[in-house]
């Protein structure tokens, strides 16, 4: 029998894969680390369990968009007001 919750970790992951196209240390590291920490947590099977790991996997998702935001910020800041 299928997980049901196996719908929301896929998106989970698809959207962390998106997201790591971005990263500061390359898509390469982040996919290979996005990959060993799904890998690590495969044989997870109580959907509480579960569920936690997918609300840790929803604010990691926060905390990149944050970033990528922040650079945006800090590039037009240094490219539109002078250095004090």
């Amino acid at each position: 029998m299928a997980n049901p919750l196996r719908a929301e970790v896929v998106q989970l992951y698809k959207t962390l894969l998106f997201l790591g196209r971005e990263y500061p240390k390359g898509a390469d590291y982040f996919r290979d680390r996005l990959r060993a920490a799904f890998a690590k947590n495969k044989d997870v099977s109580d959907p509480e369990k579960i569920k936690e790991l997918i609300s840790r996997g929803e604010f990691v998702v926060k905390e990149l968009e944050a970033l990528y935001y922040l650079r945006k910020y800090r590039a037009l800041k240094k490219r539109y007001y002078e250095t004090e």
